[in-house]
Formats: C-alpha cells, sequence, structure tokens
C-alpha cells in the first residue's frame, strides 16, 4: 500500500538524484538532458507523452550483469520492455533472450535473433506457439505443468525434433514484495511446486519421454526484489533437488536458471543489491550444496529484465493543468496517465518526478501528478515536492519507467500508445513510433 505521509520536501527540487536516473543524465540550460539531448527538443520533435530510452545506460546494465555472471548465461528477460532495435541491442551484447509469447518470438527472430539464445516461458503455451518455438529452434522451453510436458512431447514427436526443456520449480520461497509479482509461494499459477511432490513427478515424466531433452531446472520468485535471502534460499533449494535427480536417475543436469526479479530505485531511498554480490553469493550457495552431493557444479542463467532496461527510460509529460486543493495538495494533469504507466494503479507503484523544462527556486507544493483518463485511480506519482510555480506548458519527467510502462501500454479512452524514442551521443531516433488515429480504429467493422 502507498504511505499515508509524503515524502519529506528536499532541498532543491531541481537536482535529480543519481540512482534513479539514466547515467547519462543532465541538466542544460536549466532543462533535463539525457545523453545530451534535451528534453524540450525531444517534446518539440516527437510530442508528449514520450518515452525515452537511453541506448548507453542499456548497454552498460547489460554488461555488469554479463560480468558479474561472467562464465555463466544472462537472458534478458523482454517482457519488461521489447521491441526490434532492444531485441538488436541484447544480441549485441551478447545476452540470451526470454520470451513469453508467439508475439515475443516473432520480435526477435525478426531481427534474426539467433534462436539457440532464445529460451520460451509462460504458463499457458499453446499449441501454436509452441510449434513456433520447436520450428524455430529456440534453444530452451521452460515447461510450467505436466500438460505442457505432454503437450511439448507430442509436438517434438510430431516435428522429428528432440526439444531441450527446463522444469519451472514453485520452490515456495515467499518473496518480499507486491502479491502480483510475487511467483514462487505455492498458492499461483505458475511451475510445479517442489514441497508437494509434483516437481519431482515433473522430473520423472520429463525423463520418460525420449524427444525430449531435460537440461536443467528453473526457478523466478518474484520481481522488483531487494532482499537477496529469497534468492539464496530458492538457489539452496533447487540444488538439492539437483542432488535428488542425480540420486533417483543418475542423471547430472547441466543448468540451473535462477530467474530475475532484481529490484531498481524508483525513489530515493531506495537500495537495490549490488548485482555483483548477489552473483557472487548465488554461486557460492550452489558450489557448496553440489560440492557435497559430490555433484559438478551447474551453468547458472539469469534473467534480468526491469535491472537493464529500467533505470535508463524515463517518460516526458506535458501539464496540462494545475488544480490546487486547499490545505491538501496541487492536483497536476498531464497529457497520459495510466494508459502509459499502469503500474502506479495495478501495483501502488512508488515514482518520482521533476520539473524538466526549466529549473525554479519557487516554495515546494506538495503534488498529485494524474493523468487524464475517465478514472481517480489514474495516478502516475502518488506523491513529489514540485515547485509551486509549475504551470500548464510545463515539461515533467518522471525517471525509471523503462521496465513494463510500454509493455503494459494500453489504448484506454482511445489515447494512443506514446512513441519511443532511443538517444544517445546528442542524438535521437524513434525505435516504436506513436499510435496514430489508424492505428486506433484498425480492426473495427
Amino acid at each position: 500500500m502507498p504511505e499515508e505521509r509524503p515524502p519529506r520536501a528536499p532541498a532543491d527540487l531541481n537536482t535529480l538524484v543519481p540512482s534513479i536516473w539514466p547515467r547519462t543524465s543532465g541538466r542544460a540550460d536549466g532543462a533535463v538532458t539525457i545523453a545530451g539531448v534535451d528534453v524540450r527538443d525531444l517534446a518539440r520533435e516527437y510530442g508528449t507523452p514520450l518515452y525515452v530510452v537511453d541506448e548507453a545506460d542499456f548497454r552498460s546494465r547489460a554488461r555488469d550483469y554479463k560480468a558479474a555472471f561472467a562464465g555463466d548465461d544472462v537472458y534478458y528477460a523482454g517482457k519488461a520492455f521489447l521491441c526490434k532495435e532492444v531485441a538488436r541491442w541484447v544480441d549485441q551484447e551478447g545476452l540470451g533472450l526470454d520470451v513469453c509469447s508467439a508475439g515475443e518470438l516473432a520480435v526477435a527472430l525478426s531481427v534474426g535473433f539467433p534462436p539457440e539464445r532464445i529460451a520460451l516461458h509462460g504458463n499457458n503455451k499453446s499449441y501454436a506457439e509452441l510449434e513456433r518455438a520447436l520450428r524455430a529452434g529456440v534453444g530452451r522451453i521452460v515447461v510450467d505443468s505436466f500438460d505442457e510436458i505432454a503437450r511439448v512431447g507430442y509436438l517434438a514427436d510430431e516435428l522429428g525434433v528432440r526439444a531441450k526443456v527446463q522444469i519451472r520449480i514453485t520452490t515456495g520461497v515467499e518473496a518480499h514484495t507486491h502479491e502480483f509479482i510475487a511467483t514462487a509461494h505455492d498458492d499461483q499459477k505458475f511451475g510445479l511446486s517442489l514441497n508437494s511432490g509434483a516437481a519431482a513427478e515433473a522430473v520423472r515424466r520429463v525423463l520418460a519421454l525420449p524427444q525430449l531433452e531435460l537440461v536443467g531446472l528453473h526457478s523466478h520468485i518474484g520481481s522488483q526484489i531487494f532482499d537477496t535471502a529469497g534468492f539464496e534460499v530458492a538457489a539452496r533449494r533447487l540444488a538439492v533437488l539437483l542432488t535428488q535427480v542425480k540420486e533417483e536417475h543418475g542423471v547430472i543436469l547441466p543448468e540451473l536458471d535462477l530467474g530475475g526479479g532484481y529490484g531498481i530505485a524508483y525513489v530515493e531511498g531506495d537500495d537495490p543489491p549490488d548485482i555483483k554480490i548477489v552473483a557472487d553469493n548465488l554461486r557460492q550457495i550452489v558450489a557448496r550444496v553440489c560440492e557435497d552431493a559430490g555433484l559438478p557444479v551447474p551453468r547458472l542463467t539469469v534473467e534480468p529484465g526491469r535491472g537493464i532496461v529500467g533505470p535508463g527510460g524515463v517518460t516526458v509529460y506535458e501539464v496540462g493543468t494545475v488544480k490546487d486543493v486547499e490545505g491538501i495538495r496541487s492536483y497536476v494533469s498531464v497529457d497520459g496517465g495510466m494508459s502509459d504507466n499502469l503500474r502506479t494503479a495495478l501495483y501502488a507503484a512508488e515514482y518520482t518526478c521533476v520539473l524538466a523544462s526549466r529549473v525554479s527556486d519557487a516554495p515546494p507544493a506538495l503534488s498529485r501528478v494524474v493523468g487524464k483518463h475517465c478514472e481517480s485511480g489514474d495516478i502516475v506519482v502518488r506523491d513529489v515536492w514540485l515547485p509551486g510555480d509549475v504551470v500548464p506548458g510545463d515539461l515533467l519527467v518522471v525517471p525509471a519507467t523503462g521496465a513494463y510502462c510500454r509493455s503494459l501500454a494500453h489504448n484506454y479512452n482511445y489515447l494512443p500508445r506514446p512513441a519511443v524514442v532511443a538517444v544517445k551521443d546528442g542524438e535521437s531516433r524513434v525505435i516504436m513510433q506513436r499510435d496514430t488515429e489508424e492505428d486506433l480504429l484498425r480492426g473495427q467493422v
């Protein structure tokens, strides 16, 4: 639930807190810049609302993960944000790609992403999705149910291929995050329960099908997690299951996928874990359990999405109205809202923002940044201190919107989804176009 008390007003409303802004952000001539590009120029050229992605920030964070898990595998979780250009960045940085649907798979294949570096996820993959993946030659299919084990086995037999699969395990770890994005406790839709014995039975069923090759186990405990203890408990439990598989079946599984979910900073005070420390701890735990059991240490895989794309993305809005509710707060309405950032309404996610088109020394005013949709819950930033002289036409920028905002975007009230612009070295270019009126009417009879 959101905090009842608003954050304390900062000493300087014009400062950009480094932990929650892209690595190339700053101010020039009073305006916020990303990768040397003035947000006022972006707004003039591309319109608002506007998603802006810092390419250098994305690539640098991808390299951070690759360095932390050197010798193991890093797969970018495409559900956080995926388009053709991002798929190219992921490929060029040497990461794998985690997709969750035929649509995400189509984006990857359309730019020639190597299928052997793609993993297909999902709790209810259709026959069509699985067939597309098998025909494309994806490197891994993460099976999520007994039904799916049979489904993949049947299709692999029909197509004359041997499918490499991992089994998604529900480890029973309670991740300290919002209930909608906690995914490893038993009472939810993902995976096969370790506690109930379903996971062990899934191993038996996969091994019984010659058209399936069981290459490893998979776990994902949730999203936006700061407390690394949950990852470590999950890693330990999966490593124990590896030893049990060897004891029961004489099979040594070469891979252990520990999923993603690593948190990022959205507001000042958020303290995400150092990914190098996380990597070292996970490696030590798995190595220790495997050494005790006389097993070789499996190749680890992690699946960061938000951790790579989240911090490097911002959203630019134009202020339309300012309404002061005396003794309570100012309501600052912008030209987007829950159609371009659903997370505040869906998860009670916290964001902050700044006046981005100029600096101001006006006294701070407690504000709520809201959208233009016909919903009282259409809130972008619940509580933020903005200069008291914010007026229509000013630009606000919300940082840390690279993950899930465009992925969850929709057309409520027939608002067009914003364009996505990549910035790098003082230059900008569109990588996803803004919806047009024709797009909004397409498909209607």
